[in-house]
Formats: structure tokens, C-alpha cells, sequence
């Protein structure tokens, strides 16, 4: 099966803050942006009877209403960060930053979830899908279904700088195929 993965567009925030699972809206203009250019790409996907799915938090759900029909589903949540949650990069402890940096899939930033934590939600949500599927997203998320697709080892994921642009559209096959 085939899966069309999509960034979520900017939120609407302060630049430099860390957000992860905070429910914050979509900054107006970059929604209307985001679906406008995404509905005609996924049009096809569409009518050959894909599903929508979203995660639930409104800058993912708000584009995914303009796009179609949608089932929510809290698998697809970013990772909750915890404490670090809408405080600044800048004002996290630098120690804090190295301790997770040295053990990127079983730390817990700021007391919130671990990799390996969102990894294993963001598996049972692959697992369960019966079909081609578009699905809005966070650029965490999205990078962890890329290297499970791929087969590739979750430390690979974690390790990626995020490089997923804002509304952004990554396609994929699923269940990974073998190595």
C-alpha cells in the first residue's frame, strides 16, 4: 500500500520555541496556502479511494478538514516534550540537550515521552491501516514512518536534523519492504 505523508503548515508561534505535542493552530495564511496547493496533488489519491487521517492537533486537523473527510488519530501526535513545551530552545538547560542528544531514543525531554515511545504508537498506527492512505502529520512522525518504510534502524531517524518542510509531501511504501 501507499502512503502520501504532509507536514502540517506553520504554526502559529513565536520562532525558536519548542512545541512539539502543544495544540497550536496553523498560522491563517500558510492554512489556506497549504490546502489550496495541496487539494489538486491529492485529488487523484482521493478518487482512487485513499483515506485521510490526521493527527488530532489543530494545525494538523485544520488542513486536513480543508482536504476532505478525515479520521483523527492520537498515534500521529508529535512527541510530547514535556516540560521543554513552549519554552524557548535558548532557555532549555544546555545539559538537558546533551543528556537527550547522548541517548536520543530512551531520554525523556523535559519528563515527556521517549523516542522509542512515539516510534512504538506511530508503528501500531501503520500497522492497522488496510489501505492507501494520506496523512497529515508532523516532520517527527513523518521521519520516524520513513525509516521504518525503509527498514532503517529508529537511532537513523532520531540522529536526522529536521529537514521536513511545512506542508510538505513525502510518499511512501508500507509494510517496509525487506532489506
Amino acid at each position: 500500500m501507499e502512503l502520501i505523508l504532509i507536514r502540517h503548515p506553520l504554526p502559529d508561534v513565536v520562532p525558536g520555541l519548542c512545541y512539539g505535542s502543544s495544540d497550536l493552530p496553523a498560522a491563517a495564511a500558510a492554512l489556506v496556502e497549504g490546502g489550496a496547493a495541496l487539494a489538486p496533488q491529492l485529488a487523484p489519491w482521493f478518487a482512487r479511494g485513499a483515506r485521510l487521517y490526521s493527527s488530532p492537533l489543530q494545525r494538523c486537523s485544520a488542513l486536513a478538514a480543508l482536504l476532505g473527510e478525515f479520521t483523527p488519530d492520537a498515534r500521529l501526535m508529535e512527541m510530547d516534550f514535556g516540560a521543554w513545551e513552549l519554552r524557548p530552545w535558548s532557555e532549555i538547560p544546555r545539559e538537558e540537550v546533551d543528556a537527550w542528544a547522548s541517548d536520543l531514543l530512551d531520554y525523556r525531554p523535559g519528563g515527556g515521552e521517549t523516542v522509542r515511545e512515539v516510534a512504538a504508537r506511530v508503528h501500531s498506527f501503520l500497522a492497522e491501516l488496510k489501505g492507501d492512505a494520506v496523512v497529515v502529520c508532523h516532520a517527527g512522525t513523518m521521519r520516524l514512518m520513513a525509516a521504518m518504510a525503509a527498514g532503517e534502524p529508529l537511532l537513523h531517524a532520531a540522529q536526522k536534523p529536521n529537514q521536513v518542510k511545512y506542508c510538505s509531501t513525502l510518499r511512501l511504501s508500507w509494510p517496509a519492504k525487506p532489506v
